[in-house]
């Protein structure tokens, strides 16, 4: 049996450094839970002349990986450089070195996590990953854990606090979009380039890794629908208010007998839904199980110590399974076959705001090409708009294939502007 356990640990950004944080002050603490020490042997960074505020001997600091990786005396690789590629190669290094991997890198994972996790298999090593999503809820814990004795039928969740952030703002304090940006960037929520965030690239990955494990098959970041937050315009978010709802970023993935589907876009979610009180820069995910029902995880969605924290359960449960000498037991085959649903299977409400020559039969005209595609219409109000002549038509559908929605929409531009166009979510009547 091992005596002490050692770490490599590749990064000492924002993650690493809260990681390193952790494993030194709870040293005690570790050692009750697990029986034998656990240190950090090794630490990859890029700059050695960086001034760096670590407690960490400097003698344990390298600027070459394969020192790490290549140690035989190194049980456990932490992976939180970041980026894509190169952690990439780091972790299949790592695991055909027959190393336990910790990483919290949901890019490497939305784009090769199946692939990793195939090869952790075949060299029965543990790949773990709860940090990939939503920084400290302990989601992945829970899909595979806790509810491992359910079916999931459907998950909803903001997992990108930075729009979250931004939205909040926005309706909160009346702030402009790009006022609101400004700000989650000055408060380090937002990055100097927050494309990955307001585009909804970030968002899709993550629900990439929730719905691969939800629905125990294999799911690709190109089987998400994205539509970016830039979409939003002015007037939609105090629309939204006036009929019951809160724009949110929402992550949905849904799965029935058709197949699964997931999106990641801006949505007028029921103000009666628990996300839709979900505020600032944390996250939330709600699951709705067949036995459970339905049941939401909440907390912050990123920082250096609420992420590094579920770094350091996943290096603890590391520890456990190579103190029993269980590592790579729990297999990570997909049980179903990948189906994505196409456009006509997937039904929701939307909202649609159009401009229009404020004159006779333009109502009568919209209807009717809302009749020919057999698309519900739930309500219709008319709202003057600013330039004389126009006016401002909102139209809520009932459930309706986004097929249906797609072919209005595009049958629409014959006669109106449209201004734009939401999913709804969270109503029961939906």
């Amino acid at each position: 049996m091992k005596n002490e356990i050692s770490i490599g640990l590749l990064g000492l950004g924002t993650v690493g450094s809260g990681v390193a944080t952790i494993l030194q002050q709870h040293q005690q603490d570790l050692h009750h839970k697990l029986g034998v020490p656990v240190s950090i042997k090794k630490v990859l960074i890029k700059n050695e002349n960086k001034e760096r505020f670590s407690t960490l001997d400097p003698s344990v600091f390298t600027t070459n990986a394969q020192e790490i990786l290549n140690d035989p005396s190194i049980d456990i690789i932490v992976e939180v450089m970041g980026g894509i590629e190169e952690a990439k190669q780091a972790i299949e290094h790592a695991l055909r070195a027959g190393k336990q991997v910790v990483t919290a890198n949901k890019d490497v994972m939305a784009e090769y996590g199946h692939e990793l996790l195939k090869l952790a298999d075949a060299k029965k090593c543990d790949l773990f990953y709860e940090a990939s999503v939503a920084g400290g809820i302990p989601i992945i814990r829970t899909l595979e854990d806790g509810l491992a004795s359910d079916r999931i039928s459907s998950l909803m969740g903001i997992v990108n606090g930075t729009t979250n952030f931004i939205l909040t703002k926005m309706k909160q304090e009346n702030m402009s979009y790009e006022v609101a940006l400004a700000e989650a960037t000055r408060l380090g929520y937002a990055e100097a380039d927050p494309s990955a965030d307001v585009d909804g690239v970030d968002a899709a990955r993550k629900m990439v890794i929730l719905s691969s494990l939800a629905f125990s098959t294999e799911v690709h970041l190109s089987d998400v629908l994205v539509r970016g937050m830039k979409e939003i315009r002015d007037g939609d978010m105090d629309l939204a208010e006036g009929f019951g709802y809160t724009m949110k970023m929402v992550g949905s993935s849904k799965k029935n007998q058709d197949g699964i589907e997931v999106a990641v876009e801006p949505v007028f979610l029921a103000n009666s839904h628990l996300l839709a009180s979900v505020n600032n820069e944390f996250n939330a995910v709600y699951i709705y199980g067949d036995a459970v029902g339905e049941t939401m995880l909440y907390g912050p969605g990123a920082g250096s110590l609420p992420t590094a924290t579920s770094v350091v359960s996943d290096i603890i449960a590391a520890c456990r399974n190579l103190l029993l000498e269980v590592n790579g037991k729990r297999l990570h085959a997909a049980q179903h076959d990948r189906v994505i649903k196409s456009a006509n299977h997937r039904y929701a409400k939307y909202f649609h705001r159009l401009l229009v020559k404020d004159e006779v039969g333009v109502l009568s005209n919209l209807t009717a090409i809302y009749s020919n595609h057999n698309a519900s219409l739930q309500s219709v109000k008319q709202h003057p708009a600013g330039n004389e002549g126009m006016a401002e038509i909102i139209l809520l559908t009932h459930s309706i294939s986004r097929q249906q929605h797609l072919d209005v929409i595009e049958d629409l531009k014959d006669i109106a502007s449209v201004i734009s166009h939401y999913r709804i979510e969270g109503d029961e009547s939906a």
